[in-house]
């Protein structure tokens, strides 16, 4: 039962194979067995989660079920969830328990699935290996010695540990298919502004986007049925007609234009990772697609421009962490100025106070111009870029990481290595554009993950090109050893 997919479990719920109450205590307490190993999820709530699968057994029973009811999901401790503990990964935040749905948990709420848990996460979703958390890095179902990726690498492993058929994810730079890429998942990161931030606790306004995290793209394209919409309490969000993510699977790939960028095929990529996506884009030439040679000139600038924008962005955002109104404060201190300045001091992590005071120093006056708004300049060009290549191709393919998952501590006294494990990543969300990972091979028992990046609002068409993939492959299919 816990390999079959998100359609195969809701074929068996609905012909009463299994109840929901049944399918998630085996996964609870599998997560009780499995977690310690992996420390995938930050909170569990048995009581809280059976409730839910009651009522969605009351729903299949009254024949109101949906596509996804009675389904058991992990949520990225990101996400908003009334009366759920949500830490965003940080002591800041470690005895905050949400009055409120974010919109992302009121959609799965009202499609009738279970919360099982809240998954870990880097400190406010930055960092690149789940190495960051207040909570204890997550360890890669794959190898417990190497990081999962990040941010989302809890959710990534949970799916990966079979702890959740599927997960919630968030991709500030990367953050959903650089943990998909290393822990063999197929990843979506839909076009900026398709599935609401409200209720997902901000890190970078601009480029900050949730996502579906599975096994296959059959069942991504379900979960972002539930996920994408417009809402009226995200200013960011955008109006558009609902669609059906499912709808273009089957698709045949003949005539399909894959643009192949040169500036992702140089130096920079291991060899045999570079080797396993060549393999992968030789499967779509044999599924009838047709390569051609497309440039991004200003790929190269992705990397400073976005740690230049994304810390500008989360200093703002983080300013209301203060001790004053809720989450962490500092136990003693001699006045307000020395309220706020030990509570932060203790209840950051040296990762997020590296990004403030990195965004407050390119937000001040004098070095505005020169950092911030040349930084604004560049992600103009860079999507003027995407634009230009869209020209010539439908969908744009490369690596999503430089390398499979390192070990853990491998980088973390390094911060800009750490950067460049994004280096693949951050220029689609600078653009906004969708992008997905796809399991396409493994490099020394480690998954490598294809990168799919599709133009704006094609996520029905990226959905379709991996799903077709993925019926001739069966990478997508494996799981680590000893998962029983």
């Amino acid at each position: 039962m816990i390999t079959r997919s998100l359609s195969a479990l809701a074929r068996a719920l609905a012909a009463r194979e299994i109840s929901s109450v049944e399918l998630t205590r085996l996964y609870l307490e599998r997560i009780a067995r499995l977690n310690p190993k992996f420390n995938a999820y930050i909170s569990v709530d048995e009581e809280k989660s059976l409730a839910q699968a009651r009522a969605a057994d009351d729903m299949l029973a009254a024949g109101q079920a949906g596509p996804l009811t009675g389904i058991p999901l992990a949520q990225k401790d990101i996400f908003c969830a009334r009366g759920w503990l949500t830490t965003c990964g940080s002591k800041m935040l470690s005895n905050f328990v949400s009055p409120y749905d974010a919109t992302v948990i009121e959609r799965f709420n009202a499609a009738g699935t279970v919360i099982l848990g809240k998954t870990n996460m880097d400190e406010f979703a930055m960092g690149s290996s789940n190495e960051t958390s207040h909570f204890g890095a997550v360890r890669n179902p794959w190898n417990t010695e190497c990081v999962p990726g990040g941010s989302s690498g809890g959710s990534a492993a949970a799916v990966a540990a079979l702890l959740a058929p599927a997960a919630t994810g968030t991709d500030t730079g990367g953050s959903i298919r650089q943990p998909a890429a290393m822990c063999g998942l197929t990843g979506l990161k839909p076009t900026y502004g398709v599935v609401s931030r409200y209720g997902m606790i901000a890190f970078a306004s601009s480029l900050d986007q949730g996502g579906p995290m599975a096994r296959s793209a059959e069942d991504c394209a379900l979960l972002l049925n539930t996920m994408a919409g417009f809402d009226e309490r995200d200013s960011t969000s955008l109006d558009r007609p609902k669609e059906d993510y499912t709808r273009d699977v089957e698709k045949p790939l003949a005539g399909l234009k894959i643009g192949l960028p040169k500036e992702f095929f140089g130096e920079g990529c291991d060899p045999d990772v570079m080797k396993r996506i060549e393999e992968a884009i030789a499967e779509y030439r044999k599924l009838g697609a047709e390569t051609i040679e497309v440039s991004l000139p200003n790929m190269k600038l992705a990397v400073p421009a976005y740690y230049v924008i994304a810390p500008a962005e989360a200093s703002s955002n983080l300013s209301r962490f203060d001790g004053v109104r809720y989450g962490y404060r500092a136990p003693e201190y001699a006045d307000l100025n020395d309220m706020y300045s030990k509570t932060r001091a203790q209840g950051f992590g040296e990762e997020v106070k590296r990004r403030i005071l990195i965004g407050t120093y390119v937000l001040s006056h004098g070095y505005y111009d020169a950092y911030y708004l040349q930084a604004q300049r560049i992600r103009r060009l860079i999507a003027n870029d995407f634009v230009e290549a869209f020209k010539q191709c439908d969908v744009i393919m490369g690596p999503t990481s430089p390398t499979t998952a390192f070990r853990i501590g491998e980088k973390a006294s390094d911060p800009v290595q750490m950067y460049l494990s994004d280096i693949y990543t951050i220029a689609v969300n600078l653009a906004g554009l969708p992008g997905m990972a796809v399991p396409a091979g493994f490099v020394g028992g480690l998954p490598v993950g294809l990168q799919l990046i599709g133009n704006y609002f094609s996520e029905a068409r990226l959905l379709n090109v991996a799903h077709r993939y993925q019926q001739v492959t069966d990478w997508h299919l494996q799981h680590p050893a000893g998962l029983d």
